[in-house]
């Protein structure tokens, strides 16, 4: 297996990618497309204005910084559809006949991504359900925090929504799979099917300074979607939103090729470096272990659906 992660904008890149370059896209996208511009990034280090907000600290606890995805304007929300449109038009081709995309999302915003993938040609194939319990949302009034103490301004988040999309194909399943590899999602190593509803650890810290990035997913999570994307366990898989490089490392870590492209400088260093020592890691579902892998490829899965396998 290969990785290789590209500095490029991936609409520019996306434009000269040759045509079934790939089997399966995992990506977990910047939904405000705003928020990951040098200019925001600067501000969100800084900790002060912006759309990346600093939450009240929990317990003496200084919490990470979160998106404002409430504060989009409906300017806003109108370019997000433009922008997730016209990259789903540049990744319809890219993908093979029968590719999924795995497409994170956020319980606000998820459905005008998800609409925009669906009006550029792609069908809809359900939804995965990460569960994973947040310090996102359930924040008291801002500012009145003491004067209304039993009111949240918003429900305490303990899911991630994922789209899951695949590019149309002419035939049967078994005659897209037979040409292309394609088309259906790899069932579990003991044979049940792949679930839409995923219990989730959130990112374990040793993870985190492997790849410092704000909004990097957990291996546990990132591999079983690597897994499932591939139904017969061959294809490259793309990353066009590829961050700090945790898909790539969970395509590593089983064995499959992959790409990642990413337009800031500073994260494409960081995935450079780190993602093959996120792929040496030995997950389960609670925790993470800095533990070098030694068993061969095929064995890999067999650890990672623990609480999937019953």
């Amino acid at each position: 297996m290969a990785f290789s992660i590209i500095l490029a904008d991936c609409f520019e890149w996306l434009k000269e990618c040759p045509a079934n370059a790939f089997h399966a896209v995992i990506t977990d996208p910047p939904f405000g497309i705003r928020e990951f511009t040098r200019r925001e990034l600067d501000k969100m280090k800084a900790g002060r204005g912006g759309v990346w907000r600093i939450p009240p600290s929990i317990g003496g606890s200084q919490r990470a910084p979160l998106p404002r995805f409430t504060g989009l304007t409906p300017a806003d929300i109108d370019n997000m559809r433009s922008f997730f449109y016209d990259w789903s038009k540049l990744t319809l081709p890219v993908l093979v006949p029968g590719g999924h995309i795995f497409i994170a999302a956020t319980p606000l915003w998820s459905h005008v991504v998800f609409d925009a993938l669906t009006e550029a040609g792609f069908e809809k194939r359900g939804e995965i359900v990460r569960l994973v319990r947040t310090l996102r949302g359930g924040d008291r009034p801002k500012g009145a925090e003491t004067e209304f103490p039993d009111v949240s301004a918003m429900p305490r988040s303990c899911w991630e929504p994922w789209g899951l999309f695949r590019r149309p194909f002419n035939g049967t399943l078994a005659e897209n799979l037979r040409r292309w590899s394609t088309g259906g999602l790899r069932r579990l190593p003991d044979g049940n099917p792949f679930p839409d509803v995923i219990e989730s650890i959130r990112t374990p810290r040793c993870e985190r300074e492997i790849a410092p990035h704000p909004s990097l997913k957990p291996q546990q999570f990132m591999r079983q979607l690597v897994w499932a994307s591939l139904p017969l366990g061959q294809g490259k898989i793309l990353d066009p939103f590829a961050g700090a490089g945790s898909t790539l490392a969970a395509a590593e870590a089983l064995g499959y090729d992959s790409v990642g492209i990413e337009i800031n400088e500073e994260y494409v260093q960081i995935a450079r470096r780190a993602v093959l020592e996120l792929a040496k890691l030995v997950v389960n579902n609670n925790q993470t272990e800095q533990t070098k892998i030694d068993e061969p490829k095929s064995q890999l899965s067999l650890p990672l659906f623990e609480n999937l396998n019953h």
